[in-house]
């Protein structure tokens, strides 16, 4: 039978990917029936110029724009994608290469973009991060333990007079920010317009009673026009932050919105909301570590990571190479779970690990990834015995005596709050 297909044309196990070449790391599986050249072949075939059947006419450029799958490993291969074919700047026409019709083909049974190797070439035509850690820790006063953060519990209910109340005793407890929640954007009963303007004089009277400088992260969500009108209202009203759930709002909004938020020297919060539709299934779809990447090429300042010992799904190891990935310089390339990455000039992304984090397993968090990130800590203050003031206050003594090497229990017995907490909670991991 004539071949009518030329999907193998799209791998070359001697080829060696020069620098201006985009990298990608999949883990895939053939369907039945398809061996493992032709599914390489498929995916680097479909995610560049190829299409299912061989063609009349070729342009004279085809060698120049096809993509190779040039390295394969057990259920790894490594794809190379020619810098010519993506438009500088343009995030979602990357997403439609390397992230498209590939994960819908029937010859797959699984596929997973695990990571992204990011040539110069291309990163250089984005800002990145407008604060970077070491802005954020300058804008809050904060420099040498973690910045402290808790969302109002439940996340959606309290009237917007409410909702500053509870944002208030955090500040008071001790916390620098207070966070709206993901699903948290504008109701009848708390108007986004409303919840700025009375967490505006809330923050300003936390601040004269502390002394300290506090904050809020109050959530943009919606209709880029709206959002853009939103995060003015943030400005006008002297916050620093806009939080973005990024994933809902798209990447071509994200990229809107980091423009806007430079305009009035807003940090982004990024909520990332939906992530586990597309990174949970470690057989397919795409990794949270490729997902953080992307976030900070286009430049958001904080970003959620995970906690691995709070509510929410993600090991150790994931959590930790997100961790790096956001905040290092550069990468170096490890077999079968992360490429070679060269950050130049784009400034690093603060982690926030949060999700059923109490003061009884601040020290695992702490252990884990260090001071230099973001502590959220939400339904464990706000159900504190000693209502949320009491709460924060249990929350910033546990992180006191983790970074002095004390035992908790041995901290507690001069600290109510604290013991308060371990009473309640002790040491247990939520599901």
């Amino acid at each position: 039978m004539r071949n009518i297909d030329w999907y193998q044309d799209f791998v070359d196990l001697r080829y060696r990917p020069s620098k201006t070449d985009v990298v990608c790391l999949f883990r895939f599986e053939p369907s039945e029936a398809i061996s493992r050249i032709e599914a390489v072949g498929r995916i680097a075939s479909e995610s560049s110029a190829g299409t299912w059947t061989t063609l009349t006419n070729l342009p004279k450029t085809i060698e120049k724009v096809k993509a190779r799958s040039f390295e394969i490993d057990g259920n790894f291969v490594k794809v190379a994608y020619p810098g010519d074919i993506w438009e500088p700047a343009n995030v979602p026409q990357l997403l439609s290469g390397i992230a498209g019709n590939i994960f819908g083909m029937k010859a797959l049974k699984n596929l997973r973009l695990v990571d992204v190797s990011l040539p110069s070439s291309y990163i250089k035509y984005f800002r990145g991060p407008e604060f970077g850690i070491q802005g954020i820790r300058k804008i809050l006063n904060v420099y040498k333990r973690p910045i402290t953060g808790a969302v109002a519990k439940p996340k959606i209910g309290w009237s917007a007079e409410e909702h500053a109340k509870i944002a208030y005793d955090t500040w008071i407890g001790g916390f620098d920010l207070v966070k709206d929640d993901e699903n948290l954007t504008s109701t009848w009963f708390n108007k986004f317009e409303d919840r700025v303007k009375i967490c505006s004089k809330m923050r300003d009277k936390a601040e004269k009673e502390t002394g300290k400088r506090k904050s809020a992260l109050i959530n943009i969500t919606g209709e880029t026009r709206l959002m853009i009108k939103r995060a003015k209202r943030l400005h006008d009203f002297g916050f620093e932050y806009a939080m973005i759930d990024v994933v809902t709002v798209g990447i071509s909004a994200l990229q809107t919105l980091r423009e806007i938020c430079h305009d009035y020297k807003l940090a982004i919060h990024a909520h990332r909301a939906m992530h586990a539709a597309f990174d949970r299934n470690p057989k397919h779809g795409l990794s949270m570590l490729f997902l953080a990447k992307i976030c900070r090429l286009i430049g958001v300042d904080q970003l959620h990571i995970g906690t691995v010992v709070g509510k929410l799904a993600g090991t150790r190891h994931e959590v930790l190479d997100i961790k790096n990935e956001v905040t290092s310089k550069s990468i170096k390339d490890r077999k079968s779970r992360m490429l070679r990455q060269n950050w130049n000039n784009i400034k690093s992304v603060l982690p926030v690990s949060s999700g059923g984090i109490h003061p009884g397993i601040i020290p695992d968090v702490l252990e884990m990834m260090g001071t230099d990130i973001a502590l959220l800590v939400s339904g464990g203050i706000h159900g504190h015995p000693g209502g949320t003031c009491g709460g924060a206050r249990a929350a910033i003594q546990s992180i006191e005596a983790t970074m002095q090497n004390i035992p908790l229990r041995q901290y507690a017995k001069s600290h109510p709050e604290l013991s308060a907490a371990l009473d309640k909670w002790g040491r247990v991991r939520p599901q």
